[in-house]
């Protein structure tokens, strides 16, 4: 067995306002909302790199779909987003933050030799922007 993964779901509490967060205000890709006709099926797919895709998900559909209703906790998960420059790391920071992310971490130099900042989305899932001089992302 190969391992792969192949999508990242994230639970939402406002569907809606998570897309425009995502799509609008951080340009992620992706065809909308679908599954609207089915109960509990609303859902938003995101191409990310290297055919990984995020999902966005309403966290009431995950808890009836899976049976389990849990709190979440923004430090039980990070999401890394490795980009390939200082500045870069700047203008993604800047950009989640016009599209009402919170900043709780302004980016700067880490004591690995890299540069980083944490965001938050709307739902408060933590977010790592990072330039990694050692893990540079293919163009």
């Amino acid at each position: 067995m190969k391992n792969r993964i192949s999508v990242i779901t994230l639970a939402v509490d406002d569907l809606e306002a998570s897309v425009r967060f995502y799509r609008d205000g951080l340009r992620f890709p992706t065809a909308g909302i679908v599954g609207k006709e089915f109960e509990h099926g609303s859902v938003a797919f995101f191409d990310l790199e290297g055919g990984l895709r995020l999902a966005l998900w309403p966290r009431s559909s995950i808890a009836h779909d899976t049976g389990l209703t849990a709190p979440a906790s923004a430090t039980e998960l990070t999401l890394g987003h490795n980009v390939r420059s200082k500045a870069e790391v700047d203008a993604v920071m800047k950009q989640a933050s016009t599209a009402g992310g919170r900043v709780v971490k302004t980016a700067q130099d880490t004591f690995w030799g890299g540069y980083a900042g944490y965001f938050q989305d709307l739902d408060g899932h933590l977010w790592e922007v990072v330039w990694n001089p050692q893990m540079m992302p293919e163009e």
